[in-house]
């Protein structure tokens, strides 16, 4: 296999014109105990300029009767798309993506809540960005509770905090599930092959690292307003280490061609991470390690990676 297909780009988009500020995306499977309180979410929300855009993954119990009767009833603008067949949650993504109406694309799982305020918070904190800003700024993020009030993750070093997915993550060391949206305009600039999609599980990681490497910045507020139910079962989410094995490893690889150059002195604790990750991800997967070598761009990677190669079975 090719893994360098398996990488999406980015290209500037042309300009849309938007009916609705938000686009609430509900990516659903097996969730029919747990769509109506997306549902009561929404219909309790203060911003009402919104279409909530429902994508069913073929799901195998009663969700697509369930959200059928949410149709029939709510006063919401629905936008139900019924999937005959799983694609997983990258594809329904990049689905949303092109359904969407909205100018901001918020993902709102199947088994989540909201505070009532959310989407006025969102909509307030992107008005305050200064005009000379907006354009590099392609998100606004917040902080996420359990279901039991606790806080997930650690906060942000300041409020707000401009930074992006890869450095929040591998220099400021921010943890945690966080929850945002992202302009739709920016998200159809990427560019994708169908292998993309069609090779079991993509990170969503993916996408926002592409983003950052292409300059986006994100505005991180310290609010909590996103209720995260932990422990849930039949998630869209949910895989076996074996499914999502190939999604791990390009994530691991487009980390060290967009990110090595630039930050491994200031990062290096992240990068052995990602090269001890990619290590224990290829043990699930029957690639050869000529598959890896091909996809990775830093000859210092490439040549630990030959090293380490015959001990990944330790990993």
């Amino acid at each position: 296999m090719n893994f360098r297909k398996l990488i999406p780009l980015y290209t500037n988009p042309a300009n849309f014109d938007y009916l609705h500020k938000f686009t609430v995306f509900t990516p659903v499977y097996n969730a029919e105990s747990t769509i109506e309180r997306v549902h009561q979410s929404l219909l309790n929300q203060n911003f009402k300029d919104f279409e909530w855009l429902i994508i069913n993954d073929g799901s195998k119990d009663k969700s697509h009767e369930v959200i059928s009767k949410i149709i029939e009833h709510s006063p919401l603008k629905i936008n139900y798309v019924n999937n005959a067949k799983n694609q997983h949650k990258m594809a329904c993504f990049l689905q949303a993506v092109n359904f969407a109406k909205g100018e901001f694309l918020l993902t709102f799982d199947a088994d989540d809540e909201c505070v009532p305020e959310a989407l006025e918070v969102f909509n307030n904190e992107y008005l305050s960005i200064p005009s000379s800003e907006k354009s590099i700024v392609s998100a606004v993020t917040g902080l996420c509770i359990d279901q039991n009030g606790n806080p997930i993750g650690s906060k942000f070093p300041t409020n707000p905090y401009f930074s992006n997915t890869f450095k929040s993550t591998a220099i400021d060391k921010i943890t945690g599930e966080k929850w945002g949206f992202t302009k739709t305009n920016v998200l159809k600039g990427i560019v994708f092959e169908d292998e993309f999609i069609h090779n079991g599980f993509m990170k969503e990681g993916i996408i926002w690292n592409l983003l950052a490497k292409e300059g986006f910045k994100t505005k991180y507020i310290n609010k909590t307003l996103r209720i995260y139910h932990l422990n849930v079962e039949n998630s869209i989410s949910s895989a076996s280490k074996r499914n999502t094995a190939l999604g791990s490893v390009i994530q691991n690889i487009v980390n060290f061609n967009w990110f090595f150059n630039s930050y491994f002195f200031k990062s290096p604790i992240f990068f052995l991470k990602n090269l001890y990750f990619l290590l224990k991800s290829a043990t699930h997967l029957d690639f050869q390690l000529k598959n890896y070598i091909d996809a990775i761009d830093s000859f210092i990677v490439r040549f630990f990676l030959i090293i380490l190669w015959p001990f990944k079975r330790f990993f």
